[in-house]
C-alpha cells in the first residue's frame, strides 16, 4: 500500500500565500482536486513532483521526505503538467523513446512501453507522424502517455483532459479509473465530470486553502435541501438569474424550467431535488473567477 502525506503544507510567493496549510493522507486510488482557476492547485501539484519546495511543511512518501528521496521519487512518479512542451520535428514514438531515455529507462523497454501506451491512448496509427501535425487533443494524449512511461507509483495529471473530445474524455476518465487500484492518481481540474465518475476521494481547494474533503456523496450531501427545481414566466429569467445561482435552465413553451442552488426555497412551488457535484461546485465557487 503506497501512502503520500502532506503536513501542514504551505508556500507562498513574496506576500502573496498561494497553499495554505495543507494536510492529506493518499493511499492508493483515484483523488481529485476540484477547484477554480488560481484556487492553488497547480503549485500544490508542482510541490508533490518536487518541481517547488514547500516554504513550510513536508511531503513524504512512505514515511520519507520526498526532497531527501531525490531520484528514487522521481522514478515513482508520473506527471504531466498543465503547459507540456514537445519537440515538434519528433514522431510520437520518438518523442516516446526519448522522455524514456530521461527516466532511466533501456531503449528496449521504451519501445516496448511507447508500442503500448500509444495503443492505450489511440495513437498507434499515427507513431511515426511528427508531433508538429498532431492537434491539440492528439497532443495531450501523448502527453498523457509519456506521464505513464515508467509505470509511476504517483501519477499527477493537472488538467489532463483539455483539448479532448468527448468520446478521448471518456477513454481517459476509464484508463485513469483502472490505474487507481495500484497507484495514487491525482487528477486536477476545474472540470466537475473528469473527477465526479472515477475519483475515489475529491479534494475540493479554495483560495489556496483545503475546503473540503470527502467522496462525492459525502460532498453532495451537505448540499441537501439547497438545490430546488422552479417553474417560472420566461420574462422573469433575467431577474432570477441575477438574484439566484442557477445551475440549468429549460425552456417549455411560455415557462422556463430553473435549477436553483440556494440555501432558501426560492419560491413556494419550488420542489427539492438530489443534488449533484456541479451543484456543490457551483455553490461554493460561484463568486470566484472562471
Amino acid at each position: 500500500m503506497l501512502e503520500l502525506t502532506l503536513n501542514r503544507v504551505d508556500k507562498r510567493f513574496s506576500s502573496k500565500k498561494a497553499v495554505n496549510d495543507i494536510s492529506a493522507r493518499l493511499t492508493n486510488g483515484v483523488y481529485g482536486l476540484l477547484g477554480a482557476n488560481g484556487a492553488g492547485k497547480t503549485t500544490l501539484m508542482r510541490m508533490i513532483c518536487g518541481v517547488l519546495n514547500p516554504t513550510s511543511g513536508t511531503i513524504q512518501m512512505n514515511g520519507q521526505e520526498i526532497g531527501r528521496m531525490g531520484e528514487r521519487y522521481r522514478d515513482l512518479l508520473g506527471y504531466l503538467p498543465q503547459d507540456f512542451g514537445y519537440y515538434p520535428d519528433f514522431s510520437a514514438q520518438e518523442f516516446l523513446w526519448y522522455v524514456g531515455s530521461l527516466k532511466g529507462l533501456t531503449i528496449n523497454d521504451s519501445k516496448r512501453r511507447a508500442q503500448e501506451l500509444l495503443h492505450t491512448v489511440a495513437l498507434q496509427d499515427v507513431a511515426r507522424k511528427k508531433i508538429r501535425t498532431f492537434s491539440g487533443g492528439m497532443k495531450h494524449r501523448l502527453g498523457i502517455a509519456q506521464a505513464m512511461l515508467n509505470d509511476p507509483s504517483v501519477l499527477v495529471l493537472d488538467e489532463p483532459t483539455a483539448g479532448l473530445d468527448p468520446k478521448e474524455r471518456v477513454r481517459f476518465r476509464n484508463l485513469i479509473a483502472d490505474l487507481g487500484r495500484d497507484k495514487i492518481v491525482i487528477l486536477s481540474t476545474h472540470i466537475v465530470s473528469d473527477v465526479e465518475y472515477i475519483a475515489d476521494q475529491i479534494l475540493v481547494m479554495k483560495q489556496g486553502g483545503l475546503l473540503m474533503t470527502g467522496t462525492v456523496e459525502q460532498l453532495t450531501d451537505t448540499m441537501k435541501g439547497c438545490v430546488w427545481l422552479c417553474r417560472i414566466q420566461a420574462e422573469m429569467v433575467e431577474d432570477w438569474n441575477n438574484r439566484y445561482c442557477v445551475s440549468n435552465l429549460r425552456n417549455e413553451g411560455d415557462e422556463v424550467e430553473l435549477r436553483i442552488v440556494s440555501t432558501e426555497k426560492p419560491i413556494s412551488n419550488a420542489a427539492s431535488v438530489e443534488p449533484t457535484l456541479e451543484d456543490f461546485y457551483l455553490y461554493h465557487f460561484q463568486d470566484e473567477p472562471t
